[in-house]
């Protein structure tokens, strides 16, 4: 048949799924960086600065075995790593009062040593802090802990992760999980100040990758938050600690986190 010029001729219609996109367009470069959908009980999601921008970074913590019983044999440790076992701890020798007793803590996932000294300090504060916030609670005095930052095969360093550390510690020792739609950055010192960090804006942007929807920040960097423009901040809702207390407070809270940021009802547009 002779078709009719004056009838268009209709080009063909191609329907690309998910499963035809790497024919088209290669394999996938960016996967999601998200372990957990769900955070467990001793797993933490912070953020990080990297040479290619801003990642999330995992923190866990687990007990090593059964708690050790209070009256235990003391671990006598010098309190830094141990180079053989990377066992660092505090303690003192025959000692059950607080300070003493068994819990130290062991670091693996090739942390630097900047980071090292981090989960230290991180691990003598969250003692404090529990024994403040609960004095029947001395599993962390007692306990021997591994703290593990996932992808072992990637050297880190920094003591942004600080805060991080610290809600781990407490997650194991109070058996509660964290909430999953935070993520928090910030450096942490013995008295529980929360210091300022870099790289606010790729970290950011690692948590909206992530989706997730509350960042905790030092309260020193709430200016760095506000210069972001408005794109970056559509979506998540930034809170900010002065001290540790501040981060606990929206790492454990139960139901709807308040929305503090200006910004972040509508989904970002380009």
């Amino acid at each position: 048949d002779i078709p009719d010029p004056a009838t268009p001729s209709q080009p063909p219609q191609y329907i690309i799924g998910p499963e035809q996109l790497a024919a088209y367009v290669g394999k996938t470069k960016f996967t999601n960086e998200r372990i957990y959908a769900t955070n467990p009980v001793g797993v933490v999601t912070g953020l990080a600065w990297t040479s290619m921008g801003g990642a999330v970074l995992y923190i866990e913590t687990a007990s090593l075995g059964p708690q050790a019983a209070t009256n235990g044999p003391a671990v006598v440790i010098s309190g830094v790593k141990d180079e053989k076992d990377g066992l660092a701890g505090h303690g003192g020798e025959g000692s059950n009062n607080r300070g003493g007793g068994n819990g130290s803590i062991r670091t693996t996932g090739q942390l630097g040593d900047v980071m090292r000294e981090s989960s230290l300090i991180a691990h003598t504060f969250a003692r404090n802090f529990l024994h403040a916030m609960d004095p029947t609670n001395d599993m962390l005095e007692r306990t021997p802990l591994h703290l593990h930052v996932p992808e072992g095969a990637t050297p880190k360093d920094g003591p942004s992760a600080g805060v991080t550390m610290v809600t781990s510690m407490l997650s194991v020792a109070t058996a509660t999980a964290p909430r999953s739609d935070v993520a928090m950055t910030g450096e942490v010192t013995l008295t529980g100040r929360v210091l300022p960090v870099g790289g606010i804006k790729e970290k950011v942007i690692a948590a909206r990758r992530a989706g997730v929807s509350h960042v905790v920040l030092p309260k020193a960097n709430e200016r760095d938050w506000t210069e972001l423009p408005d794109n970056l901040r559509a979506g998540v809702h930034a809170h900010f600690a002065d001290k540790y207390a501040d981060v606990h407070a929206i790492a454990f809270a139960t139901g709807e986190l308040p929305c503090t940021s200006d910004v972040g009802v509508e989904a970002a547009e380009y």
